[in-house]
């Protein structure tokens, strides 16, 4: 077994689409990183669960430079299948219910599906919202639950619990349920939060050619 004073995760990818697909009006790039340790946490892992299938929804042949949708899979056999049933079993073993939760952060390929899977399982938009950076951001694939995550950190409160939920297509879905510390109030500021990297006056709008060209010198 690993043992270790530390470790450091990160959630990161260039989303990639096929020109004019539209999945290349939804995807993203960005990173969110975490180090876990045994003191001077911000927040603490009290539960977490695995759920996985063979559900080829989403998947690149040998060969091809762009993933393919997997048409009917997509929605109600991957995504929601394996959303709602993580959420729903570390309730279940957590003994905690959906008002126990401040917050939920789930993987986000649009808005509408984690607010659907997050609503069908008893959550509210008062604890989804904060976590939908997709609107700003897009589908960052492996960075989108930690990004979310990262947001909610942000104004989370000491005592406040965070249900976490990422989703990999073949497919599977982890759940996480933190509760946040004192130490949070001190460390945030420390890092630059999501918000203010959303709201970056020193953003640039660009054209979809001149996005494209960035893309594809970016996943060389």
């Amino acid at each position: 077994m690993f043992k270790a004073d530390y470790v450091m995760v990160i959630g990161a990818d260039n989303s990639q689409a096929a020109p004019g697909d539209p999945l290349d009006y939804t995807v993203g790039a960005g990173a969110a990183a975490y180090i876990f340790g045994r003191r001077d946490v911000i927040a603490t892992l009290d539960y977490y669960v695995s759920y996985t299938s063979d559900t080829p929804d989403f998947y690149r042949r040998d060969g091809e430079k762009y993933p393919r949708h997997g048409g009917r899979f997509t929605g109600e056999p991957a995504y929601f299948k394996h959303v709602t049933t993580a959420m729903k079993t570390i309730l279940r073993r957590s003994g905690l219910k959906p008002g126990d939760i401040s917050y939920v952060a789930l993987h986000s390929p649009n808005v509408k599906y984690p607010v659907r899977a997050a609503l069908s399982v008893g959550f509210t938009m008062d604890q989804i919202k904060p976590g939908l950076v997709n609107r700003y951001l897009g589908n960052l694939y492996s960075g989108s639950s930690p990004t979310a995550l990262a947001a909610i950190l942000d104004i989370a409160e000491p005592g406040d619990k965070v249900l976490l939920v990422s989703y990999g297509s073949g497919a599977g879905s982890d759940a996480y349920i933190f509760t946040v510390t004192e130490k949070v109030e001190e460390k945030r500021e420390r890092v630059v939060s999501v918000r203010s990297q959303i709201e970056n006056p020193k953003r640039r709008y660009v054209d979809y050619a001149t996005y494209r060209r960035w893309k594809e010198a970016s996943s060389v």
